[in-house]
């Protein structure tokens, strides 16, 4: 009886050193790699998509020849455009839908420098629940801290942008045409809103190829700060 109560101390002793080396070990930094270091690579990453992706879609038809995020109608003019393009006035309804994304193209000029203010905030914490998450994980961690101020900055270019590609005029030139058509329902709407939504959607749905492409491929890790802390998460 006194070897078993001895064994069974002996136990409980080895299990709970093994619990607080393990606790131990959790705690420190893998070997190379400090917490700093997590953050930074995280930067760089992020960095990396923003210059990437983000400065493309400024291009133009860096929306509307980008079939991830090209922005097509919404769904109350969607009829608008197919009866256009039934009456032999599919280049009127392109231009609509062309000049569109031209707006957006505009807007996203502005969206860098608040995402880098963005970045520099990151902490070790944030930097190690992105690193442990999903593929868009980092993405999400943006949207969170930008959404509220890209839109309102999008919103009033544009607004601007509407009449400096001329989007206000072919409009009122493709709605008004519609609305001749005998019979149908009339149609007003005011877009400004709905483009500045798809334009906040497509420059993280481009943020997150990129977050993508450096988790998944090596090669794509182009500084020795980003080999070494997404190898944490291969």
């Amino acid at each position: 009886m006194r070897i078993l109560k001895t064994l069974f101390f002996l136990s409980l002793i080895i299990l709970s050193s093994c619990a607080e080396l393990q606790q131990v070990v959790n705690e420190l930094p893998k070997e190379g790699i400090s917490n700093t270091d997590i953050a930074s690579g995280l930067r760089q990453a992020l960095d990396k998509g923003i210059d990437k992706q983000v400065k493309n879609l400024t291009i133009e038809n860096g929306f509307y020849k980008n079939d991830l995020v090209k922005i097509g109608l919404p769904e109350e003019l969607q009829k608008v455009d197919k009866a256009l393009r039934d009456i032999g006035l599919e280049s009127l309804a392109e231009e609509g839908i062309k000049v569109l994304n031209r707006t957006a193209e505009n807007a996203v000029k502005e969206a860098t420098p608040i995402f880098v203010d963005a970045v520099k905030n990151i902490t070790f914490t944030d930097a190690k629940n992105i690193l442990l998450g999903n593929d868009n994980a980092a993405t999400e961690f943006l949207k969170t801290g930008t959404s509220n101020a890209l839109y309102d900055k999008f919103h009033p270019i544009i607004n601007q942008s509407f009449a400096e590609v001329g989007a206000d005029k072919i409009w009122t030139n493709l709605i008004n045409k519609y609305n001749s058509i005998p019979f149908v329902k009339k149609v007003n709407p005011d877009l400004t809103d709905y483009v500045t939504q798809e334009a906040l959607q497509g420059v993280y749905t481009m943020i997150a190829v990129e977050e993508k492409d450096i988790r998944t491929n090596l090669s794509s890790r182009t500084t020795d700060i980003l080999k070494k802390v997404f190898a944490l998460q291969d």
